[in-house]
């Protein structure tokens, strides 16, 4: 499962740089995170860096987005052999 961006983003820049798949964006208004980059950090740390350094807790799993751990390291792996390429 990704993760998301709520409304309650104060857009204070701090989850942007901390994640290694460049899945989180600047939206129209908020962070926004793009699902079919979003690892959960899967693949790099045991927790989702943007969820530890965000100040708010804006930052839940997707429940529109439901993948399993396999299924995340899957796409980690497929992340990784695009950059390779």
């Amino acid at each position: 499962m990704s993760l998301l961006i709520t409304d309650e983003c104060i857009n204070c820049d701090v989850c942007e740089p901390e994640c290694p798949n460049d899945a989180i964006f600047m939206g129209e208004e908020i962070y926004e995170i793009h699902s079919h980059l979003c690892t959960e950090c899967v693949g790099h740390f045991d927790t989702p860096q943007c969820v530890e350094v965000c100040p708010v807790e804006c930052i839940p799993k997707d429940p529109n987005n439901k993948e399993s751990q396999e299924q995340l390291l899957q796409k980690y792996n497929h992340l990784m052999a695009a950059n390779e390429a």
